[in-house]
């Protein structure tokens, strides 16, 4: 999910302190059992442990959380890396994009950032994927969507993985799977990417909790579609989140939400 990052960190605080304070009701037993956290870049601050790297998928997944969250950029040689920005001077302070890089260069230079093959080797089937597609060029998109169905090839769409993208068209990438893989990411525009979930059939649709009211999460639950919302990090908005049946929550927080969902399963 992609605003730039200062500007989303400073709405998400905003956001949180202001449910932070507005009282919830504590979750039934079964509906905390049925939580499905999702690690938003893994667990990391950015300053000893850095988002989308082994280590911060580690500490989510070593903390119960059920699901990790990552982006996908492309080597020069058409390697995929699992990172968010198109370089790396914000996260590693290097200003060289990542697609005018080699694999090798990539991993010479800046070691933390995995390939998308390194996460689905050690993630795939005992945590759920959700795959943020990038907006980007696809020099040879033919290629470069065989080598994604081939990375894949091991798990069950929708059950192990979705496809998640702010910017539709890049769907046409992952033309292999059926729309109940994919899950489009509203953001300002919430409301056209309800409707395309509605319209193409999507497996649901994601976007910040703000935005989904309870009368647009009804109607996509009553399509059968499941909904994913961000970011929250306090108690109460976790189970504002809960009480309305979201499907999955992602967060900056994720070892914090499922500690909290642990205590009360306690």
């Amino acid at each position: 999910m992609g605003v730039p990052v200062l500007v989303e960190k400073s709405f998400l605080k905003i956001v949180d302190l202001l449910f932070a304070i507005l009282p919830q009701r504590t979750p039934s037993l079964i509906a905390l059992q049925q939580c499905r956290i999702v690690s938003h870049r893994g667990e990391h601050d950015n300053k000893i442990i850095f988002e989308n790297t082994i280590e911060a998928f580690d500490l989510a997944a070593s903390h119960g959380v059920w699901g990790l969250e990552f982006d996908i950029r492309w080597s020069v040689d058409l390697v995929p890396v699992v990172f968010h920005d198109e370089d790396c001077l914000r996260v590693f302070g290097g200003d060289k994009l990542i697609s005018q890089m080699t694999f090798g260069e990539i991993r010479d230079r800046f070691p933390l950032i995995p390939s998308l093959e390194e996460v689905i080797r050690r993630y795939g089937k005992s945590n759920h994927l959700m795959v943020e597609l990038k907006k980007s060029t696809y020099p040879q998109p033919v290629l470069q969507t065989e080598k994604l169905k081939d990375l894949f090839q091991g798990l069950c769409p929708a059950e192990d993985y979705h496809f998640i993208t702010l910017d539709l068209p890049m769907f046409d990438h992952v033309n292999f799977l059926e729309p109940k893989a994919l899950l489009p990411v509203g953001e300002m525009n919430f409301k056209q990417m309800s409707e395309a979930a509605l319209s193409k059939r999507y497996g649901g649709v994601t976007g910040y909790f703000l935005f989904f009211n309870d009368r647009l999460v009804s109607k996509h639950q009553a399509q059968g579609q499941q909904i994913g919302t961000g970011f929250p990090a306090s108690r109460n908005a976790l189970y504002r989140e809960i009480n309305r049946n979201i499907d999955w929550i992602f967060s900056n927080h994720a070892v914090k939400l499922q500690q909290i969902i642990k205590q009360q399963l306690s």
